[in-house]
């Protein structure tokens, strides 16, 4: 063994042990730090794992085994047509409407399938944006105005970042394969098939997870939460018996688990929890097109769940929960996001960018700050950053689609909002 060899080792054995010899345990800020961490890694665990990225996950699967390689590079390959392309890339993310964490294995499964890098970051970009109850809750707690420019800059956004990552990766080994590609064979199943199959999953992944924020149809629907994400999940269920050979007696089995447990204490968390195993048993032990779903959806688990829940950890750990505190003290965020400077905007895109945020939680945050002295500039960059991109999505592209691509998604989100934040708050 050389020094020269194992020099790096050594050192950064001695950085590891230097970090941990000087752990401020014992402080109030680093113990209220580490609670906040795990509370909040504790609360992804309960309120996201389960309702949103499992379904995301089965969704992603089937993209990448029932959806054919052709119906992805026409509408969204690095060939197809720039106004088809990117039409399909911003309403699909509308309509899902998800958080910048149960998009990725969405994405991971058009990416792989095909979809040019412009289309597919588009879509990344629109899925947690472009969330038409979001946009409404925000224009009545923050402002008609902050929730118009969000909703304008939303949805321009997803368009320009996709064609400016095309543009700057026009040249790139893949993309430039993918335009060169001859179209694969058309499958043979038809397309209604393939996309009632696929509605019947999306139904259920948005009907669970709608929020209670909203009046109106949205209050309504609330309401009926359950028995709407049930109605996508026995619409699936018919597909599946019907089209791809699922044995008809595996439904009544995921139904009475379903039944079984909302019967002990747990509420629809447990129902939709059980039903989930007992779902992804049924279709692990078919063969064919079902043994390859749940495989490919196992896959996306594996590769994605790991990281974002250490950088859930890491986020709770420097930035806390709403209303808590982590390591950096929340006035530090509020006097440095003051006003309406360059600097202010584009430190809200920034601390935007590795923050997590559910689904409507930045609206009641955003409220606080501008209560303690931000300016609507900075409330605007940090509505166009913050709920597009976290640092546990960060961790997560960067295996997708290379570091290099991951970087400069990141940093067309920031410097967007940040221009855009300024311009904004310049005019007000």
């Amino acid at each position: 063994m050389t020094w020269k060899k194992e020099s790096k080792t050594v050192a950064i054995g001695l950085a590891i042990f230097a970090g941990l010899y000087h752990l401020p345990v014992g402080t109030a800020r680093f113990d209220g730090a580490v609670h906040e961490a795990l509370a909040l890694t504790r609360w992804y665990a309960r309120e996201h794992v389960l309702l949103c990225l499992v379904p995301a996950f089965f969704i992603a699967g089937a993209i990448s085994v029932f959806v054919s390689q052709t119906a992805v590079m026409k509408y969204l390959g690095a060939g197809a047509r720039r106004i088809v392309s990117y039409s399909v890339a911003s309403v699909a993310g509308t309509v899902l409407a998800v958080c910048s964490c149960t998009v990725l294995p969405l994405f991971a499964g058009i990416y792989g399938m095909g979809a040019g890098i412009g289309p597919a970051t588009a879509f990344l970009y629109s899925g947690p944006a472009v969330n038409a109850l979001a946009i409404i809750l925000t224009a009545r707690v923050l402002g008609t105005d902050i929730g118009l420019a969000r909703a304008i800059g939303a949805i321009v956004f997803s368009i320009v970042i996709g064609l400016l990552m095309q543009l700057i990766f026009r040249n790139d080994k893949r993309e430039s394969q993918l335009t060169a590609a001859a179209m694969p064979d058309e499958e043979s199943r038809p397309l209604h098939q393939t996309g009632l199959t696929m509605i019947g999953m999306v139904v259920v992944l948005i009907f669970a997870n709608w929020g209670s924020g909203g009046t109106g149809i949205f209050a309504t629907i609330f309401n009926f939460k359950w028995w709407l994400a049930g109605a996508g999940g026995l619409g699936l269920f018919s597909t599946l018996v019907a089209w791809y050979g699922l044995r008809w007696w595996k439904p009544l089995v995921v139904v009475a688990a379903g039944t079984a447990a909302g019967l002990w204490p747990g509420g629809p968390v447990a129902v939709f929890s059980t039903v989930s195993v007992v779902f992804a048993w049924a279709i692990a032990s078919e063969k064919g097109e079902l043994s390859d779903w749940f495989d490919a959806s196992w896959g996306f688990g594996k590769q994605i769940l790991p990281l974002l829940l250490a950088g859930v950890l890491v986020a709770g750990l420097l930035l806390g929960r709403p209303d808590q505190e982590g390591l950096i003290p929340s006035q530090w965020i509020a006097n440095l996001v003051g006003g309406n400077s360059f600097g202010a905007n584009l430190f809200a895109a920034v601390s935007g960018a590795f923050m997590y945020f559910a689904t409507l939680t930045e609206v009641p945050i955003l409220e606080g700050l501008l209560g303690a002295g931000m300016g609507k500039g900075p409330a605007l960059t940090l509505l166009l950053a913050g709920p597009a991109v976290s640092l546990p999505s960060i961790l997560v592209l960067r295996t997708i689609m290379g570091g290099k691509k991951t970087a400069v998604f990141i940093s067309l989100v920031v410097a967007l909002s940040s221009v855009t934040g300024f311009v904004f708050g310049t005019l007000s």
